[in-house]
């Protein structure tokens, strides 16, 4: 699958289940960075799936969070924020804004990320850099497994072994999935919330909640062609569709981002390549945005 991550062009993009599988292979073969923070109480930042991962590596400390927007007014705000973490894979866009600022209030910025020329690190104090797979942008699979990892200490070839013997049947007749989460893994509903709205926009509509908040009346209304999909336990109650994924036992995150991204690999396989066809054209109006070039692979 690596190979297959090393020679992909815009026009054979990788489904997320290979991608996936890609980022496990490589994380068997390469060595897990240990983060180490020292910070009393942080500021974790990132954009999108940064901050989203921010939250799951630093979901254990005493620490704020925020992202591009809400940033400085917590740096202002909180007197008590003694550094600041940047969880960013490319460390540019809004990522040398947010670390230059951050100097500003005179805090110390470790950075976690995947690039070494990132424009972030002229003003970070530290840098985690994590190996990654080339990737189509924003699938962010590799970029923050990584992270993820090694703050779990999850083993990548018993997740690689696992994911590769999940069966996971046709999803062709589904328009609609409702996602049900275990509860110590809620955390991750951003992450999948986020990889809906970038494959599918609203081709697709869905549900992500975990298995205490579905009682909240959020299954009065349902679809024909909505499919259930549980992680861990089954669902007996809700839908009349219903898909059960397995987890392992005692899993942590790690397990959990690789299972769930490689069902939406398979329900990006069992529809139109929406995504594919239109990943260039968008990454022409980022790169305007951000006033340089952003490719739709990332090296």
């Amino acid at each position: 699958m690596i190979e297959t991550m090393q020679n992909f062009t815009l026009k054979n993009i990788p489904d997320l289940d290979v991608c996936v599988l890609a980022a496990l292979e490589l994380f068997s073969k390469t060595k897990i960075l240990n983060i180490k923070i020292d910070y009393k109480r942080p500021l974790v930042v990132g954009s999108g799936n940064g901050a989203a991962t921010g939250k799951i590596l630093f979901r254990d400390k005493d620490a704020v969070f925020a992202d591009e927007s809400t940033f400085e007014s917590k740096l202002k705000k909180i007197k008590s924020i003694d550094g600041v973490i940047l969880v960013s894979a490319s460390g540019g866009k809004h990522a040398p804004i947010i670390a230059k600022v951050s100097k500003k209030y005179k805090k110390k910025v470790t950075l976690i990320t995947n690039n070494k020329n990132a424009e972030a690190n002229k003003f970070s104090d530290k840098v985690y850099l994590f190996p990654k797979n080339r990737e189509p942008y924003t699938y962010n699979t590799s970029t923050y497994m990584g992270p993820i990892l090694g703050m779990t200490k999850e083993d990548p070839k018993k997740i690689l072994n696992f994911v590769k013997k999940l069966n996971i049947p046709s999803l062709k007749k589904y328009k609609a999935f409702y996602l049900i989460l275990p509860p110590q893994f809620e955390l991750f509903r951003d992450m999948l919330d986020k990889k809906f709205v970038e494959m599918f926009g609203r081709r697709i509509a869905y549900s992500i909640y975990s298995e205490e908040y579905v009682v909240h009346a959020t299954t009065v209304v349902e679809r024909d062609d909505e499919l259930f999909v549980s992680f861990g336990s089954k669902n007996k109650t809700w839908g009349k569709n219903r898909l059960y994924i397995p987890l392992p036992k005692n899993s942590d995150f790690g397990v959990f981002m690789a299972v769930s991204y490689y069902l939406m690999g398979k329900v990006q396989k069992s529809n139109p390549p929406w995504f594919k066809k239109n990943l260039e054209s968008y990454m022409k109006k980022v790169s305007k945005i951000f006033g340089k070039e952003i490719k739709p692979i990332v090296e």
